[in-house]
């Protein structure tokens, strides 16, 4: 729990036996998280300024002037020793607007802004000290008299300025004592001067130290007061109820505004009328009326009194009040305190309670806990025989875009159209909910036909996907659908939710915009996935992990001017797992901090081993990019390795500015304080945009090699987009790297295109830190293509997942890489004796496509299909379900 301003004031000040941190606290030293104490600190700085100007200004003028008085008398010695003891003051003067004026110093802390004023005043008031002390030597009495009258006056006017901050006032004082005691050693001056600082100072840190309760005190009261009134107000505004007070003489001094409006429509004045003019009961409860005036009268309490509006003609309204009296702190009695409820309206809250409780505020559809009940009373014992039942679980795709660029406005009117479609499609067949935010379920009792559900479910992502109009505005949005069916799939509730929420989660793994049915492979994913999380922590602890490094190689020269670092982990049962297979798992559970730690300082420490001219590149997850601490973490790697900045790149994906705003401004200016260099990994396959390019201090553009493949076919457009890339970059001055280039003819090529570097299989695969130092070892640093010398069939670039079966046993992969004749897929561990295996791969829904292992390699195989394929034909079915 975070500490009221009371306990904080306590902590502040401290205890007797630790009075360090109650000085610097108490003297603006140090910092500290309470608001109104930080605004004080700020509010004397501001002082401060507006009246330093005549400080500096005699802090300047004064040393000038006696400089100039010496040198005109003809001693010209002691104008020079003038000019060396007035040199602190007259730095002080402008040092210290400085530090109160310009932006750029206002960045930093209250409590080292203050050390450093207080600092300046410290070393002006030595030098003007010893400026009193040398004037004395000017031979013109009536000058000497003018300087030191100047002397001292500056000093005057200083500690007048400088009132508001005691730790200005101090160090001036300290200043001034031990310039006494150094001028006079152990005469009675010095020692005078120091019980003096010294009752000056204890002055100053009692009187802070007053203010410091001061604040806390007035952040306590002001925190219950402004709570106080924001509850009433919320109740008032809000709630069916209402207050009313009342002076000595029972006259009314407050009543809540919606009720005294409505009085006031009765032709009654509420406010300084008796209480029982504004209100009074039937006239068949006169006893009533009598104990109420009793009550008023007698200064007794009295609750729910049934009361109507006075006049005779008055509408028919009826409100409950109660009231007590209201004493002072010294018990004399003030009046009455009470409050109301319109007896009708508490009806009508009662019915609305129960709606809310059942049904979406915003929608109107059901919400989550009406969707609960309906389906445990749907799959209770007694209702098992009774047939199948099913659920979808529904996920809007790109609604967190909406929100976030046209606001939340849009998006709520969004979801109520959403909900509109959604209610029309399904119809009578089942009940609709929403369960909050874009997500929505849909109950559809006694029916398991998968061919109805399916067209159930594309019928719901056909309608949520056309477009919406809303404010002018054309949105597009898409729908992901899992299915579960009880009981097959479940025979409770919450097995029926996992499901089909695992059913959700391969719709979206799918490419959005597609429904799936719950298969038990996806729950042995998830098993998998969870104890891949398990494992994932102990191999950070027991080095399994391992870099791998990926030569960079210069187009103009082909040497070897850098490696990009490769995550690898070994595992010690399961083999080599793929790094798209535990990246995502380190990204949800939180690991990929500490993971993105390690390698950034293992990376540091082995590129600090080669040649000076080869720089390590390092990938930056989104997450990592977001983290504050991310400067110091890269800045304490190069400092602990010995690693100089401009030798470590930063690979950064476009995913980083999905969320941009200021602090990724300020992200990137502080890395590139730094000295590290800035590249932005498979630019064209994100987020790409033209305007993050204009403000991201970026060194280096990396060409995905989705645009690399096939670059070599005349047919191909990925060439051109490859010449035009280049161009922006070298007009922006930066490098660019052609990634993914696998044959040796696609190496001219990229060096025709203007690609600065190159990276890909053609130079080899990636390395241990050992292979890197025999690369690095060849004549003149010169790569050594090793990559086909021809370029094969055209490659799609394709990420997508996909159902393999071997051997009768399923499993799902991705697939990275597509032609007419094979498939590239990771996410795969099968030993080197497959190859040369049947295999068989889903490609379009609900057909196995026959194929052969033709090779595997670290989580990944190439695939040989039987028979040709329409790549065109799998990419447009794709792209249909991802719509």
């Amino acid at each position: 729990m975070r500490p009221s301003p009371s306990e904080a004031a306590d902590t502040i000040v401290g205890d007797a036996d630790d009075p360090a941190p109650d000085v610097l606290a108490s003297l603006g030293l140090s910092a500290i998280d309470e608001e109104r104490v930080g605004d004080d600190r700020e509010a004397a700085l501001a002082a401060v300024a507006d009246l330093w100007p005549a400080a500096g200004i005699a802090l300047v003028a004064v040393p000038l002037v006696l400089v100039i008085a010496a040198a005109v008398s003809g001693a010209d010695g002691l104008a020079a020793k003038i000019a060396l003891a007035g040199l602190p003051a007259l730095l002080a003067g402008p040092g210290i607007f400085a530090l109160l004026r310009l932006v750029v110093a206002q960045q930093l802390a209250t409590h080292h802004r203050v050390a450093l004023v207080a600092g300046g005043v410290a070393a002006a008031a030595a030098s003007l000290f010893t400026l009193s002390q040398l004037v004395a030597n000017l031979t013109d009495h009536p000058a000497q008299v003018a300087a030191i009258v100047a002397v001292f006056g500056t000093m005057i006017v200083t500690v007048a300025v400088i009132y508001p901050l005691p730790a200005a006032t101090l160090g001036l004082a300290a200043a001034l004592a031990g310039a006494t005691a150094i001028r006079f050693g152990l005469s009675w001056s010095s020692p005078v001067a120091l019980v003096l600082t010294a009752l000056l100072g204890h002055g100053l840190i009692r009187r802070s130290r007053a203010r410091l309760r001061d604040l806390a005190e007035q952040e306590e009261a002001a925190g219950a007061e402004t709570l106080a009134s924001r509850l009433v107000n919320e109740f008032e505004s809000h709630g069916s109820g209402w207050f009313w007070q009342t002076d000595r003489g029972g006259r009314l001094t407050y009543l809540s505004d919606k009720v005294a409006r409505e009085v006031t429509g009765f032709g009654i004045k509420a406010k300084g009328e008796a209480l029982t003019r504004v209100f009074r009961v039937d006239a068949a409860l006169a006893e009533t009326e009598r104990t109420l005036t009793f009550h008023l009268s007698s200064r007794t309490s009295f609750s729910d009194y049934s009361v109507r509006p006075a006049p005779e003609d008055a509408p028919e309204r009826w409100w409950s009040i109660s009231g007590r009296p209201l004493l002072d702190h010294l018990g004399r009695f003030q009046g009455f305190i009470g409050s109301g409820s319109d007896l009708t309206e508490k009806r009508r809250a009662e019915a609305e309670i129960t709606r809310l409780a059942l049904f979406d505020s915003l929608t109107g559809l059901a919400n989550r806990q009406r969707m609960r009940l309906q389906l445990e009373q749907m799959l209770a014992p007694n209702q098992r025989g009774h047939g199948f039942n099913s659920l979808f679980l529904l996920d809007l795709d790109r609604f967190k875009a909406v929100n976030d660029t046209l606001g939340h406005q849009v998006g709520d009117e969004l979801l109520k159209q959403v909900a509109g479609r959604l209610q029309k499609t399904v119809g009578e067949v089942g009940m609709v909910g929403r369960l909050g935010g874009d997500e929505f379920k849909v109950i559809i009792p006694r029916e398991g036909n998968r061919e109805r559900l399916g067209a159930l479910a594309d019928a719901i992502i056909t309608a949520l996907s056309r477009p919406y109009y809303i404010d002018g505005a054309t949105i597009s949005i898409g729908c992901s659908i899992g299915v579960a069916i009880a009981p097959e799939h479940g025979d409770n509730p919450e097995a029926l939710v996992r499901n089909a929420d695992l059913a959700l989660y391969a719709a979206k793994g799918d490419g959005r915009g597609v429904h799936r049915f719950y298969r038990d492979e996806l729950l042995e994913g998830a098993q998998y996935r969870r104890q891949l999380e398990d494992d994932l922590r102990q191999a950070l602890k027991q080095n399994q992990l391992h870099l791998a490094y990926q030569a960079v190689v210069s187009t103009a020269d082909e040497r070897i001017v850098g490696y990009e670092a490769l995550l690898r982990w070994s595992h010690p049962t399961r083999g080599f797992v793929s790094p798209a297979e535990f990246i995502p798992v380190a990204e949800e559970c939180g690991m990929i901090e500490a993971i993105g730690e390690w390698v950034m300082r293992t990376a540091c420490a082995e590129a600090a081993t080669w040649p000076d001219h080869v720089r390590v590149a390092v990938n930056v997850s989104p997450i990592q990019f977001a983290n504050p601490a991310l400067p110091s973490l890269v800045t304490s790697a190069l400092a602990t390795s010995g690693l100089p900045p401009q030798r470590l790149e930063l690979e950064i994906t476009e995913g980083v500015f999905l969320n941009e705003d200021a602090s990724s401004e300020r992200m990137f200016a502080a890395l590139k304080r730094i000295g590290v260099r800035l590249a932005l990994d498979d630019f064209g396959t994100g987020y790409s945009s033209l305007g993050y390019l204009k403000k991201a201090p970026f060194d280096k553009i990396k060409i995905d090699q989705s645009f690399v493949r096939g670059a070599i076919n005349e047919s191909n457009r990925n060439a051109a987009i490859i010449k035009a890339i280049v161009t922006l970059a070298d007009t922006l001055g930066m490098e660019t790297t052609a990634e993914g280039v696998e044959q040796q003819d696609e190496i001219a090529l990229i060096g025709e295109l203007g690609c600065s570097h190159i990276q890909g299989y053609v130079y080899g695969k990636p390395a241990g830190a050992e292979v890197v130092h025999q690369q690095l070892a060849q004549p003149g640093g010169k790569a050594i293509a090793v990559g086909f010398k021809t370029s094969r069939a055209q490659r799609h670039k394709m990420l997508r997942a996909a159902r393999v079966s071997l051997h009768g046993e399923s499993a799902e992969v991705r697939i990275r890489d597509i032609s007419t004749g094979g498939v590239l897929i990771d996410g795969v561990d099968l030993p080197a004796e497959a190859v040369g295996f049947e295999m068989k791969i889903e490609l379009f829904e609900g057909q196995m496509m026959p194929a052969t292992i033709r090779w595997v390699d670290d989580g990944r195989a190439g695939l040989q299909f039987a028979y040709p394929i329409d790549v065109d034909q799998l990419i447009q079915s794709t792209q249909r379900r991802a719509a």
